[in-house]
């Protein structure tokens, strides 16, 4: 039987407190709501968020903690968003949905900012459970992003890669990275990007000393909610410990991937619905995780990370927390191969 890990991909809803405080906050400060910027009374109202956040996850009993980032308004832009080499400017939309975000243009040579590392360093020290860093990946990253400097898509892909690891070579310790893909299926890379997208993973995977979850996630435009068969054979050849599948959107489509192709070692099983107010049952989850198992015969995973399918950031903080409870409480549950 694997290993059954309750996990999150973060980007957490701010607590309905901190919405309020940080709205008035940012509104006197130039740059409104967007982060990259913060005074000292902003600054303290992350801290306090943050520390709200992961009290929940361990509250809730899950087996690892992220920071949340909360700070993230630009969502999966924001470690581009704060980069001295990069230009915020018109308000896009977030995939296909009614969030947006600043488009990050990069005008100069990239260069870590530390940014991500720094909610690490303060997020370790609150927690004594093991704790999870949050990416964008390289291919997601660079999709989200405009390039006025690299001059075309495989050198600016290879420079996002190069960039994500020389920020993920600044954490602290952390047990398991997060590297979140929704590119790969919002916007499938066609012949040859496939294959550099799979490297400029591995670019990113090989910074750090921690397992590395490949996590996939929403639905292609053809209304598919798994990966393209070309796309996953080359995500197999990463350097990566896990993949992770949407079952919320698609677990015939992503157990057939693994029939078909085999898997990584371990895997990510997004199981929680990230997007829906609905809060299921812990049972219901864990038969979700039962059935995706027993329908993967030739799989044997040492690690199953049993996860919401989407970070929850679209989710009413009670909501969330309902869901952060379902989840930690799977922990009871046996779940059978």
């Amino acid at each position: 039987m694997p290993e059954v890990v309750s996990a999150t991909p973060g980007l957490y809803p701010l607590p309905d407190w901190a919405k309020d405080e940080l709205a008035g906050l940012k509104g006197r400060q130039k740059g409104g709501l967007i982060s990259g910027d913060e005074g000292e009374e902003i600054v303290a109202a992350y801290e306090r968020a943050r520390e709200e956040v992961v009290d929940l996850q361990t509250e809730a009993g899950l087996d690892l903690a992220v920071e949340g980032q909360l700070r993230w308004d630009d969502m999966l832009a924001h470690p581009l968003a704060v980069a001295d080499a990069v230009e915020t400017r018109g308000i896009v939309r977030y995939y296909d949905n009614n969030n947006f975000y600043r488009e990050p243009v990069v005008t100069d040579d990239l260069a870590a900012s530390g940014d991500v590392a720094a909610e690490l360093d303060a997020a370790a020290d609150l927690t004594d459970d093991g704790l999870a860093a949050v990416l964008p990946g390289p291919y997601t990253l660079a999709d989200l992003a405009a390039d006025e400097h690299y001059g075309d898509s495989e050198s600016f892909l290879a420079a996002v890669a190069d960039f994500l690891a020389a920020e993920a070579e600044q954490f602290p310790d952390v047990e398991t990275l997060f590297l979140l893909e929704p590119s790969l299926l919002e916007s499938p890379p066609g012949d040859g990007a496939d294959e550099r997208a799979s490297e400029a993973i591995d670019t990113v995977a090989s910074a750090v000393d921690a397992d590395v979850v490949a996590h996939t996630y929403w639905e292609s435009h053809g209304g598919d909610g798994s990966l393209d068969e070309k796309v996953y054979a080359h995500l197999l050849d990463a350097d990566v410990d896990a993949v992770g599948f949407d079952l919320v959107a698609d677990h015939e489509g992503s157990t057939y991937l693994v029939n078909e192709y085999g898997c990584t070692d371990d895997v990510a099983l997004g199981v929680v619905d990230g997007q829906n107010t609905l809060v299921e049952e812990t049972d219901e989850v864990a038969e979700r995780v039962e059935w995706t198992l027993s329908n993967t015969p030739g799989a044997d995973f040492e690690t199953v990370y049993a996860t919401i399918n989407t970070p929850t950031f679209y989710l009413p903080s009670s909501k969330f927390e309902e869901k952060l409870e379902t989840l930690g409480a799977l922990e009871l549950t046996e779940v059978t191969a």
